[in-house]
């Protein structure tokens, strides 16, 4: 996922862009010499940033009032995060290869790590819907290597799944996935994107963003369809605004793609860029970025999606 060039600004591809780029705000390099940044998730009741630096198996903290610090080490190499309806924080654990939760006195509560009697591979990334359940995608990257988690055997296929908390019941909401990566539900929550990163260990993974529809009851998926293949890189982590516009992670920064698959615009960044979010209280307008190695943020006359 290489970077194309050093160059670090905007690019409008179309005139919607323009309008949620602001003059006056600069991209900002927040804080850098971390190995690679995942999971990032804003806690607005903090004024906070989460994420993860997940080779070094650590969750950090970031504030406008008080810098940078560590929150969480070890995590399990802990990887996508996001809050759920109470305030917690959901992760997913590369080297537990579980999905787990962080109660408000800071215990961890391990909400699943098996399904149908086989252990989950690495949950990658998660997104919590407004009814409660947790949605996440397990593919092998965690255990395929010792450097974001631990080297261990697969035991099931790359899926998506979705958890009822209180029950811990686990469903299978689709298989059809070398590499399920990011995933982000419309603002109305009627469609689910899914990032395809495929078989990484292959000469030629595919690399596409997909999307289907989300089943009137909340609780199934709809036929899969190719929506926008993001070049150069793949899409990774996501963020979607108010308008329903899906913030991609690339290999030269972050594209901003609309719900109709036009990519409107670029923010360009000097490395790859690995996931993002909505964040700043109290109106959600600035982007946090993590790129490789540094953290970055914007702020845009756009504000992040808030789910019913």
């Amino acid at each position: 996922m290489a970077a194309q060039s050093d160059e670090t600004g905007i690019e409008i591809l179309d005139d919607r862009f323009a309008r949620y780029i602001l003059g006056n705000a600069p991209i900002e390099k927040l804080a850098e010499g971390f190995r690679w940044i995942e999971g990032l998730v804003w806690m607005g009741d903090w004024n906070t940033l989460l994420f993860q630096d997940l080779p070094r198996d650590r969750t950090m903290a970031w504030s406008e009032a008080a810098g940078l610090h560590v929150w969480r080490s070890p995590s399990g190499n802990a990887n996508g995060q996001a809050r759920d309806r109470e305030g917690r924080v959901i992760f997913c654990s590369n080297r537990d290869r579980a999905i787990g939760r962080i109660e408000h006195d800071g215990r961890v509560t391990i909400l699943a790590d098996h399904f149908e009697g086989k252990r989950l591979n690495s949950p990658n990334d998660v997104v919590v819907k407004s009814d409660g359940t947790i949605w996440f995608t397990d593919p092998v990257y965690g255990i395929s290597n010792d450097y974001e988690g631990t080297r261990q055997t697969s035991e099931t296929t790359p899926a998506v799944y979705r958890l009822e908390p209180e029950t811990r019941a686990l469903t299978c909401v689709t298989d059809a996935f070398d590499g399920p990566n990011g995933l982000a539900f419309s603002p109305d929550e009627a469609r689910l994107y899914i990032a395809e990163t495929g078989d990484q260990t292959g000469p030629d993974p595919v690399q596409i963003l997909r999307v289907c529809d989300v089943s009137p009851d909340g609780k199934a998926l709809g036929p899969m369809c190719d929506f926008f293949k993001v070049s150069p890189g793949y899409t990774d982590g996501m963020a979607i605004d108010e308008d329903g516009n899906i913030w991609s992670s690339a290999g030269d920064g972050v594209h901003c793609i609309s719900p109709d698959g036009e990519c409107l615009g670029k923010i360009r960044l000097p490395a790859p860029v690995s996931n993002l979010c909505f964040g700043g209280s109290p109106h959600l307008n600035r982007l946090f970025i993590g790129v490789s190695h540094a953290l970055y943020a914007v702020f845009l006359d756009r504000r992040g999606a808030r789910w019913p």
